[in-house]
């Protein structure tokens, strides 16, 4: 008797980087379910079909740039919903339903919930936020003594993915930019890299995670570099969206 392959979830994975870690999966043996809003019918699809699910990774992801003062409450609130509160609710309904057999719980977040990212501030509240969560689920899991259920926080620095296609001539996207902009292919195999060695948290690149991490430890130099990281993605912008006019 054919053992039914594992179940996974991919949420966000319309487009862009979802799609990619859903192909992914696909191709390591997977059923894949993909969905973008109702976490606890794809837990239950999953289970129905598969039998046990062993990954969901949580991707859906909405990014509104400015400062918060100028978005409106409701801008603000869904940005907090899908990316902090649908990292809750996702993790939430993939530990019920691993909980017996075990699986791995992948949280996309970004650099954005390491460090200050001016122009972007709620977008970094909800990643600190998905960050903090997900760190803390992972330490309430070893306290319970559940062991055989992992939570990965994945945090890549800028993709080239449609989220910021549109954003080459937005100056509040700018500290995207500062940095060598990420292939979706690169932060899917980095996805591949954590589900077979869990780690709790994965910068990318690696370079960029040190540096923001030193920028914490001290923040008031932190504070006063940023001025010269948004210029330079001011740099990159004005320079990508030249050779796209000219294309």
């Amino acid at each position: 008797m054919n053992r039914a392959p594992a179940g996974a979830v991919v949420t966000g994975a319309g487009r862009g980087l979802g799609r990619l870690i859903a192909a992914a999966l696909v191709a390591r043996g997977h059923r894949v379910l993909v969905t973008d809003v109702n976490e606890a019918a794809a837990r239950d699809l999953i289970l129905a079909q598969a039998g046990r699910l062993d990954v969901w990774v949580n991707n859906a992801g909405v990014l509104v740039t400015g400062p918060a003062w100028e978005q409106a409450p409701d801008v603000r609130r869904l940005m907090i919903e899908v990316n902090a509160l649908g990292t809750v609710n996702g993790t939430v309904a993939a530990i019920e339903a691993m909980r017996g057999t075990g699986g791995h719980i992948v949280n996309i977040v970004s650099l954005a919930g390491l460090t200050p990212v001016p122009g972007e501030a709620v977008y970094a509240a909800s990643k600190h936020a998905a960050i903090g969560f997900s760190l803390s689920t992972l330490a309430d899991l070893r306290l319970a003594g559940i062991e055989d259920i992992d939570i990965s926080c994945v945090c890549p620095d800028g993709i080239w993915t449609p989220m910021l296609h549109d954003k080459l001539d937005d100056p509040a996207s700018a500290l995207s930019f500062s940095g060598k902009l990420l292939t979706p292919e690169g932060v899917v195999d980095a996805v591949r890299k954590v589900l077979d060695r869990p780690r709790p948290v994965t910068a990318i690149p690696r370079w960029r995670g040190l540096q923001v991490r030193l920028a914490d430890a001290l923040p008031l130099i932190g504070l006063r570099a940023l001025p010269l990281a948004v210029a330079q993605g001011r740099r990159v912008q004005r320079k990508m969206l030249a050779k796209n006019r000219s294309a």
